[in-house]
């Protein structure tokens, strides 16, 4: 069985956009990767498309120019198979997604691949089992269904066909990290997978709203994305995906898992008019004119309920089915299609119950089996939902809450999908984290981090407050976040800040609420908010003055750019700039180091400084209160010995 260090070479087959996107994230990742299409020109429009985006990428300093460079000549386009696969490693099929041309392109394949080498298909429905049938290797096939563009997209869903070992799934698993892509496990060969097995029939029930009257196109579209949060609307989504792949999607899951997905007679009429979306300039909008005109308050309440219930209808199957697990399809669609929260999360909020209910309304009054309930989503609506109990019993969708240990607790903004943007939800989890972990007597310090690599937080996430548009309601948002994070600054105990990637907008207002920012080689830090007509509203007008100086802050806010951590630390903004690698293991030892302090000693420390900011008498009245308080504890006592006996101090805050 192969072995995921023996991996070198990657071949990928077919250079379209999914193929040639897939070659240049494995070539940017160190792999020799082998292009193959069956025309020349087909190869080496490819390639040259792969040049193009890596010079892109150098441009906008997202990578290096050597970088760039090393990654192109990684790269060689073949037509001939056994030229393409005769060294591989690893094959990832990104050929048209039809069944027969697949069959066919695997067949050849296996007469010229490597005993030991590992086949994987970029298929975004089809079965796995049955694709792995047609090769001699059935154990070693699986599925690695890269999102398009794959240089811009981290989900990668790693699926397991009937024949498929476990080996084969974590030898996938560690590439698709190994490419900095998110991998999700979907347990079991079933069509659709996770994302498209959520998104395509929300599109398809989209259509049917429209082909039995019940709404419009601009009324769902409004629904969708301005009040749902969700990046673009239904009918907007499907001309970028392309209606005929829904269609074809459609098709297929019809065939195999029944009438319910019958695809809609508007989609149907859309597909006949060969009017496929962005791609041929008309789809359900025409894009030869201005494009999709979508009115922000046209929206409807039953529009939003009825698509939520036949999510929340596809989740509890996947859920039942073993397909996948509540947090896995939240983590899924929110990766891969952009939904600031996950769907089982989302029908969560809605209530089950209801969902249950519009359901079986929907299913008395039109007939259609594509209402009929899910056994999984009766059985998550008895059990109050589809997420069980968060930490200390407290649910959790937007953070997690740690203790890793040494008296640290942590939390860490889990919205990777969003790069850990923040919405009124998350700070209201945030609000009640501070609860449990002030009230921990074992929790001497705070570590504010955020989820993946990419960013700690790249501010507000705007899509989902685009509803708090009135100025009163945004009044509310601003000292909402105001209050939450200024609780930081309050804290009985010493806040770090983590900056592991963008500390941007509303994050970096929350790293200057932390007593210390610590950040790594890779991090951005700055307020865009000038750049959007705004000004920074969690309280970044008043803390960075603070911090960085009156004339620092204004350059920071009115130049609305980006500020490496290395002049960060020259503005005093950042206390330490961390290697990239050593980050996680530095930022531990950072707040385990102030969790073994005098834990008296700190909250008296930060509670006069705050004060003395305020007003300098205040201060200093604190500071001699404080002071005299400090001299009857046994911390003073145990700081005293273990000074005089040359050892470390065992404060008990005392």
């Amino acid at each position: 069985m192969m072995e995921f260090d023996d991996i070198e070479t990657v071949a990928v087959l077919g250079a379209g956009s999914m193929g040639h996107g897939i070659a240049e994230v494995a070539a940017l990742s160190g792999f020799e990767v082998n292009l193959r299409d069956v025309e020349e020109e087909f190869v080496q429009s490819g390639y040259d498309d792969i040049e193009w985006s890596l010079e892109k990428l150098a441009e906008k300093e997202r990578i290096t120019d050597d970088a760039a460079d090393d990654a192109l000549a990684r790269v060689t386009p073949y037509v001939d198979v056994e030229a393409a696969v005769g060294d591989a490693d690893v094959v990832i099929e990104a050929v048209p997604e039809k069944m027969e041309i697949k069959k066919e392109v695997f067949a050849d394949v296996e007469e010229h691949l490597p005993e030991e080498a590992i086949i994987a298909t970029n298929t975004s429905s089809l079965s796995i089992t049955e694709l792995s049938e047609v090769t001699e290797r059935p154990e070693r096939f699986c599925g690695m269904h890269f999102f398009n563009p794959p240089v811009r997209m981290q989900l990668v869903e790693v699926i397991s066909g009937g024949h498929t070992a476990a080996e084969t799934l974590e030898v996938a698993e560690e590439l698709a990290e190994a490419f900095d892509r998110t991998p999700v496990r979907v347990h079991k060969d079933s069509p659709g997978f996770i994302v498209n097995r959520i998104l395509v029939p929300l599109m398809n029930e989209a259509c049917w709203m429209v082909s039995d009257g019940s709404a419009t196109m601009r009324e769902i579209d409004s629904t969708t994305k301005f009040d749902m949060g969700l990046p673009m609307g239904a009918f907007e989504l499907g001309d970028q995906v392309g209606n005929d792949v829904t269609y074809h999607v459609l098709e297929y899951m019809h065939e195999v898992l029944g009438e319910a997905y019958e695809p809609a007679p508007f989609l149907e009429e859309v597909v006949e008019d060969e009017r496929y979306g962005k791609k041929t300039g008309e789809g359900f909008y025409d894009y030869e004119g201005d494009g999709p005109d979508i009115p922000t308050d046209a929206g409807t309440d039953e529009i939003e309920h009825r698509l939520v219930a036949v999510m929340a209808d596809e989740v509890g199957t996947l859920v039942a089915e073993d397909v996948s697990t509540p947090a896995d399809i939240d983590e899924a669609v929110m990766l891969g299609a952009g939904f600031p929260d996950g769907p089982a999360k989302i029908a969560d909020e809605v209530g089950l119950e209801a969902l249950v209910e519009t359901l079986e309304e929907l299913g008395e009054e039109t007939g259609h089996p594509r209402f009929e309930v899910s056994e999984g989503l009766r059985e998550a609506a008895a059990a109050g939902g589809f997420h069980g109990g968060g930490d200390d019993g407290v649910e959790f969708t937007n953070i997690e809450v740690r203790r890793p240990g040494d008296m640290v607790g942590q939390i860490v903004l889990d919205r990777e999908a969003r790069m850990n943007t923040i919405n009124p939800d998350l700070l209201d989890e945030f609000d009640e984290a501070l609860d449990l972990l002030e009230a921990d007597d074992e929790i001497r310090s705070v570590l504010v981090t955020g989820t993946g690599d990419r960013a700690f937080s790249a501010g507000a996430d705007v899509t989902s407050m685009a509803s708090s548009a009135e100025p009163l309601e945004a009044i509310e948002l601003s000292r909402h976040g105001q209050r939450v994070f200024g609780r930081l600054e309050k804290l009985g105990m010493p806040v770090v800040a983590g900056i592991d990637g963008f500390a941007l907008g509303g994050g970096f207002e929350l790293a200057l609420c932390c007593d210390f920012r610590l950040a790594s080689e890779r991090s951005e830090l700055g307020t865009p908010e000038h750049d959007l007509g705004l000004l920074p509203g969690w309280g970044g007008t008043q803390r960075l003055t603070r911090i960085a100086g009156f004339g620092r802050a204004k350059e920071i806010v009115f130049t609305a750019d980006r500020y490496d951590p290395e002049t960060m630390y020259d503005y005093d903004v950042v206390n330490e700039v961390v290697p990239t690698e050593e980050f996680d293991e530095r930022v531990h030892e950072f707040a385990a180091d102030l969790a073994a302090g005098p834990p008296i000693s700190q909250k008296l420390t930060k509670r006069a400084m705050l004060r003395g900011y305020e007003d300098v008498d205040a201060g200093l009245e604190l500071e001699a209160q404080a002071f005299g308080h400090l001299i009857n504890t046994d911390d003073l006592m145990e700081g005293i010995t273990a000074f005089m006996g040359d050892r470390e101090p065992e404060f008990e805050g005392e």
